[in-house]
């Protein structure tokens, strides 16, 4: 008898810890969430961006881009780069085409190229839309911009998509992407400008 009973654990044995394990397994499965959750949630709150910018904020961030690019379109480079912080990593997509930049050369020899080809301008700002989350916020305006060109008078229309960033409370420029096209042009100078 001792003999079967014996047995009866061994064989027993493999199915009480197939049992206990499923009764593990499901008590680990209902309680893991609610003790990941606090976890998850200190770990995201150190790491999370701040509150989406609100509107008088991205007021404000606009009225001091159209006043960056009339210093630009005044010749005034001081005034610009005093009114816009651009970030480290920006890029440009020029009106004038070609391959996008990266950086900002704050150079003295740059800067008076640039206030040498645009001056006594200004730049009225149209907001088209806004797109703010956390630490982004997204500018898409019309920039009714008039000036000296290059030597001539002339108006200076731009469809400008401007990509803020926020670091340490500061909103950078990232990214400023222009194009000349504000009056519609037909699909055949569209081909044309495409055939470069």
């Amino acid at each position: 008898m001792s003999k079967s009973i014996h047995t009866t654990r061994r064989a027993g044995a493999p199915l009480e810890r197939k049992a206990r394990s499923k009764v593990v397994s499901r008590r680990l499965a209902l309680a893991a969430p609610l003790a990941l959750a606090p976890a998850m949630q200190a770990a995201t709150s150190e790491a999370a961006p701040q509150a989406a910018i609100d509107g008088a904020a991205l007021k404000e961030l606009l009225a001091r881009a159209e006043a960056a690019s009339s210093a630009f379109m005044r010749g005034d480079m001081k005034a610009y780069l005093d009114l816009i912080e651009i970030a480290p990593d920006f890029t440009l997509m020029q009106p004038f085409g070609g391959p996008f930049s990266r950086g900002f050369d704050r150079s003295p020899e740059h800067l008076a190229e640039l206030a040498s080809y645009f001056q006594d301008g200004g730049v009225k700002m149209e907001l088209v839309q806004t797109y703010a989350s956390g630490d982004m916020a997204v500018l898409a305006v019309i920039e009714w911009g008039h000036g000296k060109v290059g030597g001539q008078d002339q108006e200076w229309p731009l469809r400008v998509t401007l990509v803020f960033r926020r670091e340490n409370g500061e909103w950078l420029l990232a990214h400023r992407h222009a194009d000349p096209l504000v009056h519609k042009i037909s699909l055949e100078q569209l081909s044309a400008l495409a055939k470069g």
